[in-house]
């Protein structure tokens, strides 16, 4: 915290606080409080592991991490905390995913629908699916050990729990068996949200037989009624019906609902969890949040106070249209990783998280800048109330580091722009002559870092991007006034005096408004809409360079410069 404040201090900053992850963390606490102020304090993110872990996983995770950490300073770490990581790993293989090799040998554990959406066929439990990898027990168990490992990457502090493992473990039992006796009630608060065939066939319990019709293999009975509950034994008895007219076939069977022989639809698997594991907080996408309504009704119904939380805003693609992992149309973890840091990344996660947002390239520079101006705020802070509103505050739980990086990833987009350099140490060649011969990767670890993402997001999406043109008359003497101005300057002018020119030229010359200079400039000289500030752009790749580059767009070079 740069030594601002003593932990109450900061508890009382929190208390009045209006960054999000300290409004969520009161509802925690006054929650807590309720019950007497008994702890832990226990926070919930799911996962379906039928595909690897996604940037929604990494987001749910990472703005979870940031209301836990708040809750811990609101309450100077009185009340312990845990964070449940729950994989889903029980539910059923609803298609092969197209990632994965050896589709052919899924093809036998999925389920199948009609034309009209019924399921046909029962699915596979994933954690009885073969891996298709050949590296873990099942594919479910493959999907979790991914999950692991992607979680452990960004050192989250969590607990792994396992849908299988813990239905089989018995923990559920208890809760279990008071769905059991309460069935039918469950059933008619779900009811409402489904369609009129469903309507009819609908159970909250779902069998899972090794064996149906002589078929030997696990599955998930999606299609059975409870004809009579059984809580003191543990059973219920079953009868399969027709997914149309809910007609029965074959015999009544009795079976087992506890010990992982039975899982829940999952409106009624979400409160049994919250009951059974006593969550306190779990937040959600705003897709879901008829689901919290209907499961919050379930968890009641059984005696659950059901968890705080609030329904994020779901991300939009570079069209605005909703993010779909099946669709393919987002960013992924990986893609953003390419190109910037994972610090970045959780800022965009940190902001506004109840409003809908673009995730796409184009918006990978503006958010490292942003994280790196955040960070240098957070130093200048003198109160706690000040760290407390600084995003890279909640971003690095209250420890931020201390780094320096003289020039922004704009500038070095638009250096490599204009120096057409696929090479580090060219960009390093530019910032040692604006920073000082000192400046080093060694000295400025941060930076080199910035450079290699810089390149590698020049190449994939500036350099294709280029399209330059040629001035137009007033352009063109407005270029020629400017290189003639900047070869009057001293070679060591800053980047004000340099912008001030910039600015006397293009008002001499009439533009009005003076974004159309800049604008003629971006697009003269580094074949591009928008760019930086241009002072700060020629004190960092050099005014004889800047000049060289305005003659040679008056020579028509660039324009015939492939792009």
């Amino acid at each position: 915290m740069g030594g601002v404040g003593s932990p109450a201090d900061l508890a009382r900053a929190g208390a009045a606080s209006r960054a999000w992850p300290f409004e969520e963390a009161r509802k925690v606490a006054r929650r807590i409080e309720a019950r007497g102020g008994n702890g832990p304090a226990v926070f919930e993110t799911g996962y379906g592991p039928s595909g690897l872990p996604h940037i929604g996983t990494f987001g749910e995770v990472a703005r979870t991490s940031m209301v836990r950490h708040a809750f811990e300073v609101l309450t100077e770490g009185r009340v312990a905390t845990r964070l449940i990581s729950f994989s889903d790993d029980l539910d059923g293989l609803r298609k092969v995913p197209d990632n994965v090799p050896n589709k052919d040998m899924l093809a036998r554990y999925v389920e199948e629908r009609d034309q009209a959406g019924r399921i046909v066929r029962n699915p596979t439990p994933l954690t009885s699916v073969p891996d298709p990898f050949g590296q873990h027990e099942s594919f479910g168990h493959h999907n979790n050990a991914m999950l692991r490992a992607f979680l452990d990457r960004f050192g989250f502090a969590y607990e792994f729990m396992s849908s299988t493992a813990t239905y089989r473990s018995g923990r559920f039992d208890e809760t279990l068996l008071k769905m059991l006796e309460l069935h039918q009630r469950v059933r008619d608060i779900v009811l409402p949200l489904l369609g009129p065939e469903r309507r009819k066939t609908y159970c909250p319990f779902l069998p899972i037989l090794d064996e149906l019709n002589g078929e030997k293999r696990r599955q998930v009975l999606h299609f059975a009624q409870i004809v009579e509950a059984r809580p003191a034994a543990g059973t219920a008895v079953f009868q399969v019906v027709h997914p149309l007219t809910a007609e029965p076939i074959g015999k009544p069977f009795e079976h087992s609902v506890v010990g992982g022989a039975c899982k829940l639809q999952w409106r009624p698997d979400w409160a049994m969890r919250w009951a059974a594991l006593g969550i306190d907080y779990e937040m959600s996408g705003k897709d879901l949040i008829d689901s919290v309504t209907y499961a919050s009704r379930i968890a009641k119904a059984i005696g659950a106070t059901p968890p705080d939380g609030f329904n994020y805003e779901l991300f939009l693609d570079e069209e605005g249209q909703k993010i779909s992992k099946s669709r393919g149309n987002g960013l992924t973890i990986d893609e953003w990783l390419t190109y910037a840091s994972p610090e970045s990344l959780s800022l965009f996660m940190y902001q506004a998280p109840r409003k809908a947002r673009r995730l796409y390239f184009d918006v990978i520079p503006k958010n490292v800048d942003d994280y790196l101006a955040h960070l240098s705020r957070f130093e200048e802070a003198d109160t706690p109330e000040k760290k407390l509103a600084n995003p890279v505050w909640h971003i690095h739980s209250g420890r931020p580091p201390r780094i320096e990086v003289p020039v922004s990833f704009n500038l070095l987009l638009n250096l490599a722009s204009a120096s057409n350099s696929e090479d580090s140490a060219v960009l390093w060649g530019f910032i040692r002559n604006y920073a000082g011969p000192d400046a080093t990767p060694r000295k400025y670890p941060k930076l080199d870092e910035l450079v290699g993402y810089a390149v590698a997001y020049f190449n994939d999406f500036v350099k294709p991007a280029k399209r330059y043109r040629a001035p137009d008359a007033r352009e063109r003497a407005a270029l020629q006034r400017l290189a003639d101005e900047f070869a009057t300057l001293a070679p060591g002018a800053d980047a004000e005096t340099i912008q001030n020119v910039v600015y006397e030229v293009g008002r001499q010359a009439g533009f009005e408004p003076l974004r159309d200079w800049f604008g003629a400039i971006y697009e003269v000289l580094l074949g591009q809409s928008q760019g930086p500030r241009f002072g700060s752009f020629v004190a960092l790749y050099g005014i004889a360079e800047t000049r060289d580059l305005i003659a040679k767009a008056l020579a028509g070079e660039l324009v015939r410069e492939p792009a």
